[in-house]
């Protein structure tokens, strides 16, 4: 059985140096139908954490809990000390493209001062602070020449991207990213994580769900390894290994290598792999709903 218990000591601080982000024996569902049990974990200030598990294992859920759009049944979950519904404003939030309305006629410029809203209020005309910081977030992520340019026209690179803007145009202290690299190519793939590196260079918290192994490896600080319930969590170099991607994924746990980045699935799903061809227009990325 793996030790869930871990928690390294340089995450158990309090006072000023109190962690970013602290989950305590958490349990939420839908319904009467539990969904996450009993989870436990810390996340430091500057620290990107990535979660790894299957379909169905609760990674959506874990992430609309730290945003504060879910209620824990039991348990806390603590932002910046705080409990996660008041600290909403300080957190932006990436969602998995499958879950957009891409026909719906907005440019990339729209998408990321949509960031604004959640300071400003939906019905509130935006100020020349609002868009200086839109703009600037579409520089960041590289889509400032494209801001004119309707979403639903935009590669699935270039919606991540603008989808990513939206996140940053509020100045969080924190990002919850949903598979923020599914369906893009290496290339695609590369140029956001080194954008993300630069934030938590920065001191931005960055928390994102994935399958690819390899980039949890590379760039995650911390992997937690979930399943309903906490199956792992430390540094990639202890976590990533065969015992805990087994007691993860079940015994039909399949590795798919592409463009040298490792995958995880679960073989009985008949899942596909990720598609490495995701600059082209319209172009729909792999589901990897929980």
């Amino acid at each position: 059985m793996v030790d869930t218990q871990r928690i390294d000591e340089a995450h158990e601080t309090t006072g000023p140096n109190r962690a970013a982000l602290e989950v305590q024996g958490l349990w939420t569902g839908y319904d009467k139908q539990a969904v996450l049990e009993d989870i436990s974990f810390q996340v430091a200030q500057g620290e990107i954490l990535g979660i790894i598990g299957p379909n169905g294992s609760g990674k959506t859920t874990l992430l609309n809990t730290l945003l504060g759009l879910m209620s824990p049944w039991r348990g806390q979950v603590l932002v910046m000390g705080q409990p996660a519904h008041r600290l909403r404003k300080k957190v932006g939030y990436m969602p998995q493209v499958e879950k957009v309305d891409w026909d719906f006629p907005v440019t990339a410029g729209d998408v990321a001062l949509m960031g604004r809203y959640n300071r400003r209020g939906l019905f509130h005309r935006t100020t020349k602070e609002d868009r200086d910081l839109a703009n600037h977030a579409l520089h960041r992520v590289g889509m400032y020449e494209l801001r004119d340019s309707l979403i639903g026209q935009l590669s699935v690179g270039q919606r991540r991207r603008a989808l990513l803007a939206r996140a940053l145009a509020d100045q969080p202290r924190m990002l919850l990213l949903d598979e923020p690299m599914a369906g893009l190519d290496a290339t695609a793939q590369h140029q956001i994580l080194d954008l993300l590196d630069e934030l938590r260079s920065e001191g931005a918290t960055v928390i994102l769900s994935t399958h690819d192994l390899s980039c949890v490896s590379a760039y995650c600080d911390n992997a937690i390894c979930l399943n309903r319930r906490l199956i792992a969590y430390g540094p990639p170099s202890q976590v990533l290994n065969e015992q805990v991607l087994s007691e993860t994924f079940g015994t039909h746990l399949l590795l798919v290598h592409i463009d040298g980045q490792a995958y995880a699935y679960q073989h009985h799903t008949h899942q596909a792999a990720p598609s490495t061809a995701s600059s082209e227009p319209g172009q729909k990325a792999k589901n990897h709903q929980d």
